[in-house]
């Protein structure tokens, strides 16, 4: 964090160009905040000033190639250093190639700007109800508590900061909390912000403040903020599983406050054959909308990717790079249709001779037939029909094939797969049609609540006022995704490793597999190495399998469980204070 620069009360950011021209500006370029909250339009021109600072973490597609997700292919082109570098171990804190790897000056402005509003709104003399202003405040105190959410997961404990600073503060006091400090911090604002009436505050966006805060904002950071900390990395004793599950049920509870009629739930919608396979492909191609055709999204950051462009297959046209790969781990993780594991694990320490499951009905010699139809609709594999209307298209991945392997051609697949997830199969520059990814959407929820209620009591228990097992939330997303439901009786340790499973599959390529195998901690065990698929078609047309190894990827130390402070951060802070502030073994 600068704290020189936190120290100055101005107002650095308006994002209404046709308020500028209004603000009383003094010869020292700063804004007296009494005329500020004096007028109306400056007042609203300021809250959305405190939404700039959301795109330093808009979801980044690129994140799941630092972990066991993807394996880039531009690590072969010779002008990206930033998944060579990665894998190889040459990263430090005045090179950290992981998207959103230097926020901490961005959001600690974000934060600022928003305990200015926080502090002037209740008392601004302006023409606005009651209503008016208590959502205003709330979308500030939510948009606070996200962005110290999303310094936190990142770094670990930051200093909590509630109040302006103002010139010729001591700022040698500051110091880093901890990271269930931190989270009180979060559940607090959170909470100061769902006190306001729903007529004040609503649940979700309509037409006329899409893309503003809402309740069930409000609710995702608390039940993702509680989550973590209470998970292996973070839990010191402050929060409990029991905690977790309470603020997680009453997240699922609130937002739907009529069963009979949800506001929220998963998208379900079967689309046309030519538009996907299914409701879970469908859901990742389509855009939230002002209408809620799409229920599931409860906010949305960033635009439309460019699967196409830069994650494509090389015969197709215009496409720069394939992108993030995914590996032969992730679809090995794929179930088949009857909810029964393909692969036990492996005979091998590097992954080539797995164990094949006898009940499962995997044939290695068809290895992608009647798996999950989530596999279908995330990934591009050797005989996947690309298109979906009109004559078929299969998908070449072997040796020789028009997207065949290559390590040394950037724009063929690396791994021996492609991703499909959130590519509409006939995307393209003249109508830019794939997907987005949802900062928070419903199926989060769900399985937070499955993951704290199968630690919390079980996964088969009800206590109280609970409507729903662990094994009932998961279920309900299996049955979106048109895959078996877990069975019943399984131990806590069984139902843990299936449930985390899960959701490495529902959520791949989100960002979330990343930071949960830290949290988890077994970082160490899952991000050493990844395996692909080299498939060679012989004389005969019949195919050959054969899995293989890349190279160590040198990321596993312990100081890669946390971003690095940028070296100018730290060294702003250590002159500040006299304290190192950057994470250990930067």
């Amino acid at each position: 964090m600068n704290l020189k620069y936190i120290s100055f009360v101005v107002l650095s950011i308006i994002t209404f160009s046709s308020c500028s021209d209004m603000l009383d500006i003094q010869k020292d370029g700063r804004v007296p905040y009494d005329k500020i909250f004096e007028d109306r339009d400056q007042t609203r021109a300021y809250l959305n000033s405190c939404f700039t600072n959301l795109g330093y973490f808009s979801p980044s597609f690129d994140l799941s190639s630092f972990c066991d997700e993807t394996q880039n292919a531009e690590v072969s082109h010779s002008t990206v250093a930033a998944f060579s570098g990665w894998y190889s171990g040459q990263s430090t804190a005045q090179w950290f190639p992981v998207p959103s790897g230097y926020i901490w000056e961005g959001l600690f402005d974000g934060i600022r700007k928003c305990n200015v509003f926080i502090q002037n709104i209740d008392n601004a003399k302006i023409i606005a109800t009651v209503n008016e202003k208590a959502n205003w405040k709330s979308q500030a105190l939510t948009l606070r508590a996200l962005y110290y959410f999303q310094l936190i997961k990142r770094y670990g404990g930051v200093p909590i900061i509630k109040e302006p600073i103002k010139v010729g503060d001591d700022l040698s006091m500051y110091r880093r909390a901890s990271f269930n400090d931190c989270v009180t911090t979060i559940l607090k604002d959170c909470d100061d912000a769902l006190a306001a009436p729903t007529a004040a505050f609503p649940l979700f966006n309509g037409s006329t403040n899409s893309g503003m805060m809402t309740k069930a904002v409000c609710y995702a950071i608390k039940s993702e903020a509680i989550l973590y900390a209470v998970s292996p990395l973070w839990n010191d004793g402050t929060y409990s599983w029991n905690d977790a599950l309470n603020i997680t049920k009453q997240a699922l509870d609130s937002i739907n406050p009529n069963p009979s009629k949800p506001d929220y739930a998963l998208y379900t919608k079967a689309p046309a054959s030519s538009i996907a396979q299914n409701a879970y492909a469908a859901f990742h191609i389509i855009p939230p909308d002002v209408a809620r055709q799409d229920k599931e999204t409860i906010f949305q950051l960033g635009g439309r990717l460019q699967i196409w462009k830069f994650a494509g297959m090389p015969h197709m046209p215009d496409v720069i790079s394939a992108g993030p790969n995914p590996t032969q781990d992730l679809v090995d993780a794929y179930e088949m249709k009857t909810g029964q594991a393909p692969i036990l694990g492996y005979n091998d320490p590097d992954h080539l001779d797995p164990i094949i499951n006898p009940l499962a009905g995997y044939d290695p010699q068809n290895p992608y037939k009647n798996r999950d139809p989530r596999f279908e609709a995330s990934i591009y594999y050797n005989g996947s029909n690309q298109n979906l209307t009109g004559l078929a298209k299969y998908v070449q991945t072997y040796e020789g094939g028009l997207a065949g392997i290559s390590q040394t051609d950037y724009r063929y697949t690396t791994t021996g797969y492609y991703v499909r997830k959130f590519n509409r199969w006939n995307s393209n520059k003249n109508n830019e049609a794939d997907g987005v990814i949802r900062l928070y959407r419903y199926a989060e929820l769900l399985l937070n609540y499955a993951e704290a209620a199968a630690y919390a009591v079980g996964p088969d228990v009800l206590v109280g006022d609970m409507t729903m097992t662990a094994r009932g939330a998961v279920n309900v997303v299996r049955a979106r995704a048109g895959i078996q439901a877990f069975p019943s009786g399984l131990s806590q340790e069984d139902f843990i490793a299936k449930y985390r499973n899960e959701r490495r599959i529902e959520f791949a390529f989100e960002g979330h597999r990343y930071f949960d195998v830290r949290r988890w901690k077994i970082m160490k065990e899952v991000d050493k190495f990844v395996t692909g698929m080299k498939i060679i078609k012989n004389a005969n047309n019949t195919l050959t399998y054969q899995r293989f190894r890349f190279d160590d990827r040198k990321v596993i130390d312990d100081k890669y469980y946390l971003f690095p402070l940028d070296v100018i951060e730290a060294n702003k802070c250590f002159s500040t204070t006299g304290l190192i502030w950057q994470n250990p073994g930067w």
